[in-house]
């Protein structure tokens, strides 16, 4: 969580608590003197019953851990939060290969692909800008970046499949139409991601390497999502082809350009991917001052506190 503080120099403050603590320690090792005056040990335990010692520490404990929250909100501490997007540019890439017919997941990959993406693509803040790159042997920018989600939607659901894969060529053509992305008003155009998702090794194109350069330089992380099995396989000319998945390569796209990899092997896998990529890219991190919510622990640990106190002993601390 990495906390900080806007005003560190009251923390000093709880040298003040650490010396009733101490205070509290001194008087309590001093208790046995006192007792000592009873002559009679059996009265002594009808007065003060060993089961109930305990009780008698919990308010004052309470109290103590209330004056160090109360301190620490004093403080003024902050903390990292999770706060929605208002704008970003999100491009969706996908693999339209032939290996993309396999049906080891049902009903086949390009179909799961389309569906899962068009629930990705539908469940983005209305505000963001989502653009569409298909790729095979070459790849197109099918649909520039546009708040107009249902137009991705149906452009996703039309794509078609061809020979070979050229991610580098992919991760390039997402580059240039994130780049004709404006900014509003004067502010500089919204933080962007590709969201890459295939089931093969590179095989034309430019080198995935000039792709990572460049998507690196732009400051643009490409999250990936390899996808399918070990055991798909195509049928070329009547011929069984392999197509098993090639997730290293996705992955080391993903850890150079600082995006996420992702896995998925199943229809439901691979929307729960595009769920958790979907909470991502709709979220930033941001600090945020959370004295209310330390200043609220407080003050219920000294409501605690009072509670105790009055249910055992019939008194406030």
């Amino acid at each position: 969580m990495n906390p900080s503080f806007l005003a560190p120099g009251r923390l000093w403050l709880l040298l003040l608590t650490l010396g009733l603590l101490v205070a509290y320690v001194v008087l309590q090792r001093r208790r046995p003197a006192y007792a000592a005056r009873f002559t009679e040990l059996d009265l002594l335990a009808s007065v003060v019953p060993r089961s109930a010692a305990w009780k008698r520490h919990v308010p004052a404990g309470l109290l103590l851990l209330s004056l160090v929250a109360l301190t620490t909100a004093f403080a003024r501490p902050q903390a990292d939060a999770q706060v929605p997007r208002e704008r970003a540019t999100v491009v969706v890439a996908l693999d339209t290969s032939l290996s993309m017919q396999a049906t080891d997941v049902e009903p086949d990959r390009i179909t799961a692909a389309r569906d899962s993406a068009s629930a990705f693509v539908e469940g983005l803040p209305e505000r963001f800008n989502v653009g569409l790159v298909s790729f095979s042997g070459s790849a197109a920018v099918v649909v520039s970046p546009t708040q107009d989600h249902a137009l991705v939607v149906d452009a996703v659901q039309r794509l078609e499949l061809g020979p070979s894969t050229a991610i580098g060529d992919a991760v390039l053509a997402s580059l240039d139409a994130i780049r004709v992305v404006p900014g509003e008003q004067g502010q500089p155009p919204p933080p962007a991601r590709i969201v890459l998702l295939s089931d093969g090794t590179s095989t034309v194109g430019r080198p995935v390497a000039a792709a990572v350069e460049a998507a690196v330089e732009a400051g643009v992380p490409v999250s990936t999502i390899a996808y399918g099995t070990a055991d798909g396989v195509v049928e070329v000319q009547g011929q069984q082809i392999p197509v098993p998945v090639d997730r290293p390569s996705l992955e080391r796209l993903a850890s150079s350009t600082g995006g996420s990899a992702f896995s998925a092997e199943s229809g439901e896998e691979l929307s729960a991917v595009y769920e958790d990529i979907g909470t991502q890219v709709g979220t930033t991190t941001e600090r945020r001052e959370v004295t209310d919510v330390v200043t609220g622990v407080g003050l219920l640990l000294a409501v605690a506190a009072a509670a105790a106190s009055l249910v055992w002993s019939a008194r406030l601390p």
